[in-house]
């Protein structure tokens, strides 16, 4: 019996399993994307509506407007979340700057 004939152990192994491709990656990539445009939609939606009954509803007032902010900085944040839990640095990392650059109007929506 040669050695190439032998069962792979050890390193041999661990390195084959590494380089071979995860038949479930594209499943997961795609659920995730699902997942993070479905996040970004509602914080589209959620903070405008929020923004507008604050300005034009029945009880205006300043309790409207710090859920409005507080939404402003959650929707993104829940996105890098996301992301970075299912392995996707990448995308976390925008979704954490575009995070930081909500702070600013956050706090505009507050002092308005």
């Amino acid at each position: 019996m040669t050695p190439e004939d032998q069962p792979a152990d050890g390193f041999a192994a661990r390195m084959a399993f590494a380089l071979e491709k995860d038949p479930t990656e594209g499943a997961r990539r795609t659920q995730l994307h699902l997942r993070i445009i479905a996040i970004l939609l509602t914080w589209l939606v959620i903070v405008p509506i929020l923004l507008i009954f604050g300005l034009t509803g029945g009880r205006r007032g300043d309790a409207i407007f710090d859920w409005a902010a507080f939404f402003t900085i959650l929707g993104p944040f829940v996105a890098a979340v996301a992301a970075t839990k299912n392995r996707r640095p990448g995308l976390g990392g925008m979704f954490v700057v575009l995070t930081l650059l909500m702070v600013l109007p956050a706090v505009a929506i507050v002092r308005f």
